[in-house]
């Protein structure tokens, strides 16, 4: 292989050399912190030891140790990598920067996922495309004695600093970034609004399905505790490091087939998928996101926020509930998550026609993602800040459609990569249709216009109009589409959920 095939670039901790590949200089697996091992394990993450030479970054870093390993996991514990896709590595070409933070319910995914490449992005945008590891499950997101919290999202604000003092080196604008995530990156994007600490080290956000839950400090002590318990220990750093991170990763297990007992202490958060979200501490994450930005907070951050019309659909096909779900169940459901004094009462005369089935989905759908992603938008808002929305109604090919336009499915429109096997490609088959891959040229073109310019393509979201744009087949810019839920849900606030007792 020619010695161009091998770019170099000179970091903060030395030189690191990635690789030629379809037009891009791609870098792979570049440390932004120590490894949170040894004395740095449930600590907040510490500079990256600095290397003599120039380091091979051709492979991606080693994933967190997870419930459901990955099939493309990395031995090693140096989980705290960022990778990068650039046109050109040169300090003169100032491009654009995208960061981007899986998702994966703040207990399982990895930079490596074969659709978070960003290889079309970089190449078709003209953008610096960076994604990278954080801590996850009881590592990055447990109630640990001793320990700060919400250590997953320090590691992402020490993944944006590195990219403030390192992405020149390799074209990029440090003045240009642009963070976007999906789910429980979403969440995280929503997080770092919010805290202090990532003031100043993003311009721009894109946040695709935001999960509204962030628990109290008290409700995330009793999870910790219980999580802890399962495994035999007390939740301090003490005993919980005396077991290895693969046991650790083990321990939302325990709580699944309890979740009636939890609901008495834990109410919306015991009928979740998983038992870790940001906490809210009053240092790390001072306030909930949608407290934050209605004061202000990030009134100087240009904003895109959405979310997928068919949600839970996604949760039903994994969990097995398609076709079988109860009157009993949705009751319950509704009951549990609904707004308000009366939500199955007000749920069912608001959609009169509607299925047991479709209540069922639709409040979840509701609670977990869409009413937290136009709140958001809404909140940013009114703390005097300017926020695009939009809604996707395209359905997943798959299955003859049944998925409709379920969770996830907007991650491999996004980056347009498709064939990988991994669950959110899968939705679109191996050769998605012609309709698919338009939708995702325009969406690519959305999101890098936007982090060049802060304009997505669609008016700003404001009321009354609430000009949403709705992506289709056709795209349409409209009201708001799912106002009878906005309706629903407009006294409730999202504060951070609570220990009842």
């Amino acid at each position: 292989m020619r010695a161009d095939a091998f770019p170099t670039v000179l970091t903060s901790s030395g030189r690191v050399r990635g690789r030629q590949e379809e037009g891009l200089a791609v870098f792979r697996g570049i440390p932004f912190a120590a490894a949170p091992t040894g004395e740095n394990r449930f600590m907040a993450p510490q500079a990256a030891d600095a290397w003599d030479g120039v380091r091979d970054a051709g492979e991606f870093g080693p994933s967190v140790p997870q419930q459901t390993p990955e099939p493309m996991a990395v031995a090693g514990d140096e989980w705290l990598t960022v990778n990068v896709w650039t046109p050109e590595p040169d300090p003169a070409a100032q491009r654009p920067v995208m960061v981007f933070i899986h998702g994966g319910a703040y207990l399982q995914g990895s930079s490596a996922q074969p659709t978070y490449s960003g290889r079309l992005l970089a190449s078709e945008g003209g953008v610096v495309l960076v994604t990278l590891n954080y801590r996850l499950g009881m590592e990055g997101f447990a109630a640990i004695e001793g320990a700060p919290a919400n250590r997953g999202l320090l590691d992402q604000v020490a993944a944006l600093t590195w990219v403030r003092e390192n992405i020149a080196a390799f074209g990029g604008d440090p003045e240009r970034v642009t963070v976007f995530g999906e789910s429980a990156g979403a969440g995280s994007v929503a997080a770092l609004l919010a805290m202090p600490s990532a003031r100043g080290l993003f311009r721009r956000a894109i946040a695709q399905s935001v999960p509204g839950a962030f628990l109290s400090a008290e409700l995330a002590a009793d999870v910790g505790r219980e999580l802890a318990s399962g495994l035999g220990v007390r939740p301090t750093v003490e005993e919980l490091g005396k077991l290895d991170p693969g046991t650790l990763a083990t321990a939302g297990a325990v709580l699944g087939p309890r979740v009636r007992e939890f609901a008495r202490r834990w109410g919306r958060l015991a009928y979740t998928v998983t038992p870790f979200f940001p906490v809210i501490d009053g240092e790390v994450l001072p306030y909930v996101p949608f407290t934050a930005l209605t004061d202000g907070a990030a009134r100087d951050v240009e904003l895109v926020v959405g979310h997928n019309r068919d949600e839970f659909r996604l949760f039903e096909a994994v969990l097995g509930q398609l076709g079988k779900v109860t009157a009993e169940q949705t009751g319950e459901m509704l009951r549990m998550l609904g707004p308000g004094a009366g939500p199955e009462r007000a749920y069912r005369a608001a959609f009169p026609d509607a299925s047991d089935e479709a209540l069922f989905e639709w409040v979840q759908s509701d609670w977990l993602f869409r009413i937290p992603s136009v709140r958001l938008a809404e909140a940013q808002i009114v703390g005097g800040g300017r926020a695009h929305v939009y809604e996707m109604t395209y359905p997943s090919a798959s299955n003859g459609g049944v998925l409709g336009s379920c969770h996830g499915l907007d991650v491999p429109l996004v980056f347009g990569i498709f064939g990988a096997e991994d669950t959110s490609t899968m939705m679109l088959g191996d050769e998605p249709p012609a309709e698919a891959l338009a939708i995702s040229a325009w969406w690519r073109r959305a999101w890098t216009t936007f982090a060049e310019s802060g304009d997505p393509g669609w008016p700003a979201y404001a009321p009354p109009e609430r000009a949403t744009c709705v992506i289709d087949v056709e795209r349409v810019v409209a009201a708001y589409p799912e106002e009878v839920s906005r309706q629903l849900w407009k006294e409730h606030r999202f504060d951070a959920l609570p220990l009842a007792g």
